[in-house]
């Protein structure tokens, strides 16, 4: 299914000594786009001299054939003004049924790999971020709430994204809840724009509020105005500290 390896982008100061600790930050596309296409994020970084301690994977999605593009899993589209239904009927943009599970949780796998494969290298899976824009921010954030990655991660980066399988994902939280568990490690980072046309901002409120009440104090939620379906120079200098904060450049 994965044919394309990830674009590795290693990191730019000396190799990790005994005395030092490494981190890596696994970053996700979004759909019909590919790894490249976030190189020059990474590129960025190292040219302000940031996070030059930190390994880059930007992994490629598959190709959807019935889409003719690259996807995380079957996209559904979103109304920019939230269609009337009648009393009782399920919300679409809710609704389970409608998501690519399957899709999504071949996505979520092929993920939780690369993170193994990190931690088998000798990085902390507490120093690994798991991240991703628009479609990839959906599997970012099951990965940190319902794979076998969850909890153990440093942190868990969604960008213009929505939460997907929220409902199974609520009842999961709900029985961690109930068995008294508690697996509130990692941090978050989630953001959106105002103007986002594909993914409506009330995509974005809902699913902050849900993590958040999950999650609570670890999430830093961010609107940015008038920003689109993009990124802005000010979400990247908020995402790069929230990544100092998380993955910082410490001695083991």
């Amino acid at each position: 299914m994965f044919n394309d390896p990830p674009v590795i982008i290693p990191a730019p100061a000396p190799a990790p000594t005994p005395s030092t600790s490494p981190g890596t930050i696994i970053f996700l596309h979004g759909f019909g786009d590919d790894a490249n296409g976030w190189t020059d994020l990474v590129s960025q970084f190292h040219a302000a001299h940031k996070l030059p301690h930190l390994k880059w994977i930007l992994p490629n999605a598959p190709q959807n054939r019935d889409v003719m593009a690259r996807a995380w899993f079957m996209p559904k589209p979103f109304s920019p003004i939230p269609m009337p239904r009648r009393s009782g009927e399920p919300d679409p943009e809710e609704d389970d049924e409608e998501d690519d599970e399957d899709g999504m949780m071949k996505s979520v796998y092929y993920i939780c790999g690369l993170v193994e494969k990190e931690v088998g290298a000798g990085v902390p899976v507490e120093r690994i971020v798991v991240g991703g824009f628009s479609q990839g921010c959906a599997i970012s954030l099951l990965v940190g709430l319902m794979s076998r990655c969850k909890g153990k991660l440093g942190g868990v980066v969604g960008l213009s994204g929505y939460l997907p399988l929220s409902g199974r994902v609520g009842r999961m939280m709900e029985k961690r809840e109930e068995k008294g568990q508690d697996t509130r490690q990692m941090k978050w980072f989630l953001a959106h724009g105002s103007r986002d046309q594909l993914v409506p901002r009330r995509m974005f409120m809902r699913y902050k509020d849900k993590i958040e009440g999950w999650e609570g104090e670890r999430v830093e939620a961010k609107l940015y105005e008038g920003m689109g379906h993009s990124t802005v120079g000010a979400e990247v200098r908020d995402l790069c500290a929230w990544l100092e904060r998380v993955v910082p450049e410490i001695e083991a």
